[in-house]
């Protein structure tokens, strides 16, 4: 097996061509990039492994499972990955080795993030980044009405730090600068029903209104090179998350050429709310916290469990789903609008684990949907939380990746 080594990263073909100068070497040295090449539109563009089994497995559902190495694989490389790890770039992206090598190159002590949409949503995720945010150092808003932004520059310019930390500064953001970030956070959202006019799933109402309005940021971020990770919080984050993948890719004419983001560079945040939502009533059901898993959208779809594996029932994890999901119902009826705890658990909380290379829930590409998990972006890229499921779990996973995929 031949390795190659460029700008400190050693490449290993497994399908994928080598990057333009590497050299050839003789051994393995960290960081190793496997290379790949699979179609775009169904496939993963950058993400780490722990086992060469996680390089054959299916679409979906199969990255949340233990993937085991099949006998035949290499065993110098195999022995290497167990022990150290690997990320795997499919080069059908013409960016994917400017993207690997940024990657891999030191990163800034605190970042900087932009803030599109200062609604709701917005302002309280803004508000919580600013309070908790010590990794950032600056926050830079953007809302057509401008007033509202400069409203929350003096207001947050204003608010101490609780123990003398430094805390993010907030400032304007004209439209030039909106992807000069480190992380891109979009809440804006349209066609929201006034409380008490709603009709059936509140976020799929919103979908083709936002879809329309994400494409353009989608536009702009691709032809920004925009090198950072897009964090999709306006409903219905998982299927935006891989529209903006999606419109990034296309072409003047139309067509996809894959010259946007890769997949692992938009995240959908919706989850983080359902998994607080699942808690709050096991804990009233007595369940064993430790225990309860949440996977899936936010919204139709989502899939809660009592446990992951033996001690999964079915009765129960059912009963927590529909609790979970009709959670927003339950403030509508008081007559107000649910977004503090989104914003919240869904927004500001996991992108901070996010940034820490903490897991969080998020919808991530799995394939050809994004889906909710548990994962992380860790020092060889996206790593989903792995662990053995019951296999009537895995059977409504796999429902709920399938509904997803049909819902494009």
């Amino acid at each position: 097996m031949e390795y190659r080594k460029k700008n400190g990263i050693t490449y290993v073909s497994l399908g994928g061509a080598f990057p333009a100068g590497a050299v050839p070497v003789r051994h393995l040295t960290a960081p190793v990039v496997v290379l790949i090449r699979r179609d775009p539109l169904y496939s993963r563009g950058f993400f780490a492994i722990r086992d060469l089994g996680q390089l054959t497995e299916g679409d979906g559902v199969a990255a949340l499972l233990p993937q085991p190495a099949p006998a035949d694989a290499p065993r110098e490389l195999q022995d290497f990955v167990k022990a150290h790890g690997a990320a795997v770039l499919n080069t059908a992206f013409p960016r994917g080795f400017d993207f690997v090598e940024r990657f891999f190159a030191p990163r800034p002590a605190r970042l900087k993030l932009t803030l599109v949409g200062l609604g709701d949503v917005g302002g309280t995720v803004l508000t919580a980044l600013k309070l908790l945010g010590r990794e950032i150092e600056t926050i830079q808003v953007f809302d057509f009405n401008e007033a509202l932004g400069r409203r929350y520059c003096l207001e947050l310019g204003q608010v101490l730090s609780l123990d003398g930390a430094p805390m993010p500064t907030v400032r304007l953001c004209r439209e030039d600068q909106l992807f000069d970030c480190d992380l891109f956070l979009f809440t804006a959202s349209k066609g929201v029903p006034p409380v008490g006019q709603e009709q059936g799933d509140v976020r799929m109402a919103q979908y083709e209104a936002n879809r329309t309005m994400i494409a353009s940021y989608a536009r702009r971020a691709r032809s920004a090179r925009f090198q950072g990770i897009f964090c999709q919080i306006s409903d219905p984050v998982d299927l935006l998350a891989r529209a903006v993948y999606l419109e990034s890719n296309r072409g003047e004419a139309g067509h996809y050429d894959w010259q946007g983001l890769l997949p692992e560079q938009i995240q959908g945040f919706g989850l983080g709310v359902m998994a607080a939502r699942t808690l709050y009533y096991a804990e009233d059901m007595g369940l064993d916290l430790s225990r309860v898993r949440v996977y899936g959208p936010h919204g139709q779809g989502l899939v809660a469990a009592n446990a992951p594996g033996e001690e999964y029932n079915d009765e129960l994890s059912q009963r927590l789903t529909n609790l979970a999901r009709e959670a927003n119902l339950r403030l509508r009826e008081l007559g107000f609008k649910p977004y503090i705890a989104p914003a919240l658990s869904s927004a500001a909380v996991s992108i901070l684990q996010l940034v820490r290379g903490e897991y969080h829930y998020g919808a991530v590409p799995l394939g050809s949907a994004y889906f909710g998990c548990r994962s992380r972006m860790g020092p060889l890229g996206l790593e989903t939380e792995r662990e053995r499921l019951h296999p009537a779990l895995v059977k409504r996973l796999e429902a709920s990746y399938r509904d997803l995929t049909e819902a494009e």
